[in-house]
């Protein structure tokens, strides 16, 4: 159980809402079960909102309700959605759960490989070269358990689109770019992994607005658009729907199969 005195209030949306709920519901003198009755949810969603635990969100519905039954005027109501929009330190751990029971993953990547394909050297190099990490190789692991979905019985399919330049970007030394592409070389062959390069000369300003993964559930979709020390989670269906509109486009950009494995095999040549 994650303490409530570890909540900031002033540095995320999400435990900016945590921590108004209790606020509430503590000044009106209510137990968990009878705000659980107001929002129409158990009280362990109460605790776990409050609590500000990943995967736990205060939704659209829960918001309303609250805003009527305590006359706020909208407030919860606005945290809900500019939390939707804005960008969050904390929605990566929440993202990554979603990614952990995918059906399908789309993933366009303009500066690294993406983490899910990435080898413990060349994430470890990352994390080592931001020194922006406390425990490094904590980290390493944390992106190497991404990886099991491909373990499962049913692994997802993984769509992947690369900007040309991730390629000669070198990340960690020459040896460790040798090991980064063998991976994608051998993913490239993978039944349930499809990899294309969007190639230097492609005329696609669509490719240079920044890296996003889109995921495909049972009965949603979501979108996922990096920033620095976070992101975004995006799941309002009209903005998930434009992302998607802006894969097809740059994938429109993209070279065919066979020539973007022809692209990683010229990348290892140059890299020896």
């Amino acid at each position: 159980m994650a303490p409530l005195e570890s909540l900031n209030p002033d540095a995320s949306f999400k435990h900016w809402i945590a921590s108004d709920l209790r606020f509430y519901r503590e000044t009106l003198g209510l137990s968990l079960a009878q705000l659980g009755q107001v929002m129409k949810c158990s009280r362990h969603t109460v605790s776990n909102i409050e609590h500000a635990r990943d995967g736990w969100n205060l939704n659209e519905d829960q918001a309303e309700r609250l805003d009527a039954f305590l006359k706020l005027n909208g407030h919860f109501a606005r945290l809900v959605r500019y939390a939707r929009t804005a960008h969050d330190p904390d929605w990566f751990p929440e993202y990554a759960k979603y990614e952990a029971k995918a059906l399908e993953i789309r993933t366009y990547r303009l500066s690294l490989i993406p983490g899910i394909l990435q080898t413990p050297e060349y994430a470890r190099a990352l994390f080592a070269g931001c020194h922006m990490v406390e425990d490094i190789e904590a980290e390493v692991e944390a992106r190497m358990k991404r990886q099991e979905i491909f373990r499962r019985k049913k692994p997802p399919l993984l769509w992947v689109l690369l900007d040309e330049s991730i390629l000669y970007r070198v990340v960690g030394g020459v040896e460790v770019m040798r090991g980064q592409l063998a991976r994608l070389r051998a993913a490239i062959e993978s039944p349930h992994v499809v990899i294309r390069i969007v190639p230097h000369s492609a005329d696609c300003p669509l490719a240079l607005e920044g890296s996003f993964n889109r995921l495909t559930l049972e009965g949603s979709d979501m979108t996922f658009v990096d920033a620095p020390g976070g992101g975004r989670l995006v799941q309002v269906d009209t903005e998930v729907r434009e992302y998607g509109i802006r894969w097809d486009r740059i994938g429109a950009c993209a070279l065919p199969w066979e020539s973007s494995r022809d692209s990683v095999e010229r990348a290892m040549e140059r890299f020896g």
